[in-house]
């Protein structure tokens, strides 16, 4: 087998991604760093104006980047990505699943209508990105790479009040393998990301519009639990994201990397 040269490993030139939930923190990392290996990047993001600001400033920077307003819980909206970015770009090559909610509610002060959100956003909502891009790649018949985001959570939880998110990620992860066996076949090979602790607007003191404010106390509770003691960047999940959607992963597929400067050691 001829190997690839070391600089066209990372080249993903004329290849198309989708990063759901990708202009802002973490699924901003991930849409710089494939835009800047030369990828053609749609942001799929619920919020229409932070997808256009993002996709215009990274535009002005020469990447070439195009905002979709989609709601991945809703399946209409997940059928007009596809479609949308097929018009605009001839295919689809790479799926990065990074849009969640991660709302801290306590198991038995929690609603059953809070519970099933959480779940429809992040296990339910990779289900209809991956069904229906993965039908596209099929039918392109060239393979392509599907990125889930899970979270250290999938694997030991963090903290008490994110049980409904435990549970989606932990799904997440069980979808991750099992579609990877499934899709195989079809030259789509499908890996997982778990972030520990990253430095994003939702981790932010004032919380964002998407989520609860977070407590500066468990933050630092949290940040001293890691050997690295430091909080992630976007940028160090934006590298792994690359790597796993280049030729460097050329042989993995229902595999997990672990991204958390430690934490899980302790």
């Amino acid at each position: 087998m001829e190997q690839t040269p070391v600089n066209k490993l990372l080249d993903l030139t004329g290849k198309t991604a989708i990063v759901t939930g990708g202009a802002l923190g973490i699924g901003l990392g991930i849409t710089q760093r494939l835009a800047e290996a030369g990828a053609n990047v749609v942001i799929a993001n619920r919020t229409a104006e932070e997808g256009e600001r993002a996709a215009a400033d990274l535009s002005a920077k020469g990447l070439k980047v195009k905002a979709i307003k989609t709601d991945v819980s809703i399946e209409a909206d997940v059928k007009n990505l596809v479609t949308e970015t097929v018009s605009a770009f001839s295919g689809i090559d790479i799926l990065v699943n990074n849009a969640g909610i991660y709302p801290n509610f306590a198991v038995l002060k929690m609603t059953a209508e809070e519970f099933e959100k959480i779940l429809k956003v992040n296990l339910e909502g990779v289900f209809l990105t991956t069904k229906y891009v993965s039908e596209q790649m099929i039918t392109q018949g060239k393979g392509g790479k599907i990125i889930n985001i899970t979270s250290i959570d999938a694997l030991h939880p963090s903290m008490i009040g994110l049980a409904a998110y435990d549970a989606s990620k932990h799904g997440l992860w069980g979808f991750t393998k099992n579609s990877a066996l499934e899709l195989a076949q079809h030259k789509i090979w499908v890996n997982a990301i778990a972030p520990g602790g990253i430095n994003t607007p939702g981790t932010k003191p004032k919380g964002n519009q998407a989520q609860q404010p977070v407590d500066p106390k468990m933050v630092e509770t949290f940040m001293a639990q890691i050997p690295m003691r430091r909080m992630g960047d976007a940028d160090d999940i934006g590298k792994v994201a690359l790597f796993l959607a280049s030729d460097m992963s050329s042989y993995m597929t229902g595999s997990q990397i672990v991204v958390d400067g430690g934490y899980l050691l302790s």
